[in-house]
């Protein structure tokens, strides 16, 4: 708490108000989720009741955005789950999160670069702008040149198989470094250095676009349905599509699986919270934040899965472009030019919020001792924690470019399930030891929300794959090795003079 009143340069500037904070959410949450996450998880489990699957999802993390509400109003400082589980659980566990968090920031940054590069290479292929291929895709990467586009074999192979196309009659070139994500993560380092309220701005123009993109897709396809009840009708039935046999093929089950797949479409929201220590006030406007930006996504998802699937059967939907087939299905043929460019800004904006969480995660890691100094170095003209944001983005820009994206993404998740874990039971153990504290937002319902969000986090973490959990293992036996090494010995904590 005394952290929190420090001021001068040597401290994180203050100059976030409640609108930044939403559009900060908003910023990490939209990304290629509802581009692509939507089409998926309808064909394959919900069918048209996809929209009851984001409505569960956003119950799910809702729970865990009411916990991260209190603690971020409570304890106003650069951190997140890390700061909290720090103060209430003690710092081993406050280091097991902070370790754990790098899963969730730094990881996503160089999984959502690699899918950026993705989109920007397609997008420039469209205007005749070649990259070469080589400098477009990590090592090892199998590029083929057909229709006039280097494409990534495993992505184009289904349309060659189609169309009955021997890969081995067209071009080759493999993949050596993926410049375009590099580069990527150095613009977005460059701006988090040079200061908050120009990432903020930054991101609130991008956030601006991309929302603009999914309003339009929601007017374009409302008219559609409007003029077209026939075939919405038709496409809507049977909404909840009846189970095959096997739990989530459709039916109840089906949603459930469903919101399992699409909640990673939320993961996000919790980034806010890191930028508690450079809100204007804080103890009002972090709440706002965390649970605005929530809301306000949980909205337009529910809009856009509800629409797409009544201008296009949900059978058609298992496609890397869902919005973009709903589109074209309207008549209006700019759909793969809309989607392109709100991913473009969509996970340009994720970029810069994963970016900015890690490295405020580093900072709130070096106050206490647990990592050293210069990752809590603040620049004196700036005030950012540029040691900490160049060190990250370094790191990120080089995994991104080098390390072939598979199962990341699933890490991602487990990672941030378990710091919702930890956030939900922090709320619950600070309420039963200090209840005197006074909270300016106060979780409601306590037990029963922190129970909630524990059950649900953990119930979608048993959910992933178990070569998942090994890699979590492995990573977590990596950070004791850390801490038992160096923080454990330099913590501030412990080096506290004794009575």
């Amino acid at each position: 708490m005394k952290e929190a009143q420090e001021s001068g340069e040597h401290t994180l500037k203050r100059a976030l108000g409640p609108i930044n904070l939403i559009t900060l959410g908003i910023g990490a949450i939209i990304g290629a989720g509802i581009f692509v996450l939507t089409g998926a998880a309808a064909a394959q489990y919900a069918g048209p009741a996809i929209v009851l699957s984001f409505v569960l999802a956003g119950i799910a993390c809702a729970f865990a955005g009411l916990c991260y509400s209190e603690f971020a109003s409570l304890i106003p400082i650069a951190g997140s789950a890390y700061t909290y589980g720090y103060a209430t659980l003690g710092e081993l566990f406050g280091w097991i999160i902070g370790w754990d968090l790098i899963l969730e920031y730094a990881f996503g940054a160089a999984t959502v670069a690699s899918g950026w590069s993705g989109y920007l290479v397609s997008f420039l292929q469209d205007w005749g702008i070649h990259i070469p291929p080589a400098l477009t895709a990590t090592p090892g990467t199998e590029m083929v040149l057909y229709n006039s586009r280097w494409e990534r074999l495993a992505t184009v192979l289904p349309t060659l198989t189609k169309d009955g196309v021997d890969p081995a009659t067209l071009p080759h070139a493999l993949g050596v470094f993926n410049l375009v994500a590099f580069f990527a993560i150095a613009i977005v380092t460059f701006i988090l250095v040079i200061g908050i309220k120009e990432s903020a701005n930054i991101n609130s123009a991008i956030v601006i676009v991309k929302v603009a993109i999914v309003l339009l897709f929601i007017v374009i396809a409302a008219v559609y349905v409007f003029k077209n009840p026939s075939i919405a009708s038709h496409n809507w039935k049977p909404f909840i599509p009846p189970n095959k046999g096997a739990y989530g093929l459709y039916g109840w089950s089906g949603i459930a699986r469903a919101a399992g797949v699409i909640f990673f479409a939320y993961i996000g929201f919790d980034a806010v919270s890191t930028a508690a220590q450079e809100a204007k006030n804080p103890r009002k406007d972090m709440p706002i934040g965390i649970l605005g930006s929530l809301i306000i996504c949980t909205i337009l998802y529910i809009l856009v899965s509800g629409l797409l699937t009544g201008v296009v059967s949900y059978t058609a939907l298992n496609v890397p472009d869902p919005v973009a087939v709903g589109i074209d299905a309207t008549g209006i043929r700019a759909g793969s030019f809309l989607v392109k460019l709100g991913a473009i800004a969509g996970l340009g904006s994720v970029m810069l919020v994963m970016l900015l969480g890690q490295s405020r995660v580093f900072f709130s890691m070096s106050r206490d001792g647990l990592l050293p100094k210069w990752a809590g170095t603040v620049h004196p003209r700036f005030r950012t924690p540029y040691i900490s944001s160049i060190t990250v983005g370094i790191f990120v820009a080089i995994f991104a470019s080098l390390v072939p994206i598979g199962t990341l993404g699933e890490l991602v998740s487990i990672g941030t399930l378990l710091a919702f874990v930890i956030v939900c039971a922090g709320v619950w153990i600070l309420r039963i030891r200090r209840p005197e504290l006074e909270r300016p937002f106060k979780t409601p319902m306590v037990p029963l929300v922190p129970i909630l969000g524990i059950a649900v986090s953990i119930l979608l973490m048993i959910s992933l794959p178990i070569s998942t959990w090994m890699r979590l293992i492995i990573w977590l036996i990596i950070g004791m090795a850390v801490y038992f090494g160096y923080g454990r010995h330099h913590s501030l904590v412990r080096n506290l003079p004794t009575k």
